[in-house]
């Protein structure tokens, strides 16, 4: 089936009928700017959710699974400053405060209310301060009020994530939009890192939950910052079901039309993260084909995409091969290092495991001076094909966690 025609639209999440937004200072930062995002559809959704599988999982994350299990919701209630993370009881306690809270406010029930939290860990939410916040958030939202969310869920972001895009589904137009936060401790199953994204489609709950599983594989999973993993992240969506269209069921032409939409929303936000990586300065696509299955393409691909010293490389537009021959070889997947081949853009620079005769070195320093180039592997063991999304280690990203909690 051809790939849908998609129509990118201004905006964010509020780019969907029947979803408003907000966002507010509650001062869970010292610094005064936004920390409380509120997310709400005007009538009630379907939802799936994907979580962390870290096993260290924050209050907020341990709640919201539990909500979302019910696949109904109606809104997303996230905050930014402090991720609520081994708190204990009392982090559990807060965390089902503010689903009641927004729920009592938004007249829903408060099973119906996702809740979201991120920041430093180990310290509790300053809750004196979000039941004052909380019907303030609740009277500011609004159809505009989407980009005041995503400033509102940012940490050490310099900038907000948003995307939105239109596409027929079964001849009706679908609109999707999102917004997404994270730029450190990001290396997906999932990142630090939150996207919340709405659409006015209507989905059975298994087709919901499928494609938006499959989704977050091919993007979110597909991303790595600096290879840790977040105890925070989620991803949700609500599918509102405004568009007025019968439900999408698993194996219709009509969801597989949706699916392509929504991956590549998700794609478009995952590679806003990577590019925004705390003291990135370059978005690197690694892709590793002929491998022997997909899962050692993949398994190549991030071990590339995670070692400091080719991130460190693509900082100082290092064309030292070498290291990603290293890097190659201490994956999973198997290596034959006579069969490999490594390109940087155009430019073949390994053949056979070696050093291209005739490599034009002076070109691949250029090509990594850019802000956005591709390093192609082929392993030549077969048709596995994976790619996953980097960016370069730098200076900045270890003076912004070397004082991240002082």
């Amino acid at each position: 089936m051809a790939s849908p025609e998609l129509d990118w639209l201004e905006g964010g999440v509020t780019a969907v009928p029947g979803i408003l937004a907000a966002g507010v200072a509650a001062g869970i930062k010292p610094t005064g700017k936004k920390d409380l995002a509120l997310i709400y559809s005007s009538t009630p959704a379907r939802v799936a959710a994907q979580f962390t599988s870290n096993q260290v999982k924050g209050a907020p994350v341990l709640v919201s699974m539990e909500h979302a299990r019910g696949g109904q919701a109606q809104a997303i209630l996230a905050s930014s400053g402090c991720a609520n993370v081994c708190t204990g009881e009392r982090g559990i306690k807060d965390a089902r405060e503010m689903t009641k809270l927004a729920g009592e406010l938004l007249r829903i029930p408060a099973n119906h209310v996702l809740v979201a939290s991120t920041g430093v860990i180990g310290v509790p939410l300053p809750m004196d301060k979000v039941r004052v916040a909380l019907p303030k958030l609740v009277k500011a939202l609004s159809p505009q009020g989407g980009r005041a969310a995503a400033e509102a869920i940012l940490t050490t972001d310099t900038r907000t994530k948003e995307a939105a895009l239109r596409l027929e589904v079964n001849r009706r137009p679908v609109t999707l939009g999102g917004v997404a936060k994270g730029v450190g401790m990001l290396e997906p199953h999932l990142a630090t890192m939150f996207c919340f994204v709405a659409t006015d489609a209507a989905l059975t709950r298994d087709a919901l939950r499928g494609v938006v599983r499959r989704a977050v594989d091919r993007s979110f999973n597909r991303i790595s910052v600096d290879s840790d993993q977040s105890t925070s992240d989620t991803v949700a969506v609500l599918a509102n079901g405004l568009a007025e269209s019968a439900p999408l069921e698993e194996g219709g032409r009509g969801l597989r039309q949706f699916a392509a939409g929504l991956g590549a929303l998700m794609t478009k936000l995952a590679r806003m993260l990577v590019a925004d990586g705390e003291g990135a300065t370059k978005l690197v696509a690694v892709t590793v084909r002929g491998a022997t299955s997909r899962r050692d393409a993949l398994l190549a691909a991030r071990s590339v995409a995670n070692s400091p010293l080719v991130k460190a490389a693509i900082n100082g537009a290092d064309p030292n091969w070498g290291r990603i021959m290293m890097a190659l070889g201490k994956s999973a997947a198997r290596v034959e290092q006579e069969k490999v081949s490594i390109l940087f853009q155009d430019e073949r620079v390994v053949e056979r495991g070696m050093l291209r005769d005739g490599v034009r070195l002076e070109r691949v320093r250029e090509i990594m001076g850019g802000q956005e180039y591709a390093i192609t592997i082929d392993l030549g063991l077969g048709r596995g094909e994976e790619q996953v999304f980097t960016c370069d280690l730098s200076e900045e990203y270890v003076r912004i966690n070397g004082k991240y909690t002082t």
